[in-house]
């Protein structure tokens, strides 16, 4: 049990400096992808809306094709379902992540959010609680939201 524990660490939670670019940025795309997907499934309502989003903004955002954005959603979805909490994603994305790169992805996660036009309490809970995880500025995730919102027309 102890090596199977052991095991899912060092694949999951290894230092980004001993991995190799192509197998750390893959890693990268599941786990920001992970967590769109867990923006969708917040409010326990996953809409088509809220998944569309998530495959679009994965392959903007990774200039992806259909097939790499559908096997990325795949994978992610994969890695959501297994994952214990969020640290495995947002640590791995603390490590290599730019302050701008991980504004990014709050703004992605408030564009999800915000598919269906509507925001539910649980959907701003997890939006608010990944973008502590990860360190963006309280200044920074209201302006994503704002800017989401004013895009998408919302008051």
């Amino acid at each position: 049990m102890l090596a199977s524990i052991k095991s899912f660490f060092d694949s999951h939670l290894q230092n980004p400096a001993n991995q190799n670019s192509d197998s750390l940025e893959h890693r990268l795309k599941v786990a920001t992808v992970a967590l769109l997907l867990e923006t969708a499934r917040a409010d326990f309502n996953v809409l088509d809306e809220e998944l569309a989003d998530v495959a679009r903004h994965a392959q903007q955002y990774f200039s992806l094709d259909e097939s790499q954005t559908r096997q990325l959603l795949e994978l992610a979805e994969e890695e959501a379902g297994n994952a214990t909490c969020y640290h495995e994603f947002t640590s791995l994305i603390n490590q290599s992540y730019s302050p701008e790169e991980k504004t990014a992805i709050v703004e992605m996660m408030w564009r999800v959010a915000y598919a269906d036009q509507e925001l539910e309490k649980y959907e701003e809970a997890l939006v608010r609680k990944i973008a502590e995880l990860l360190y963006v500025p309280h200044g920074a995730f209201i302006s994503a939201k704002l800017k989401v919102k004013n895009e998408l027309g919302l008051e």
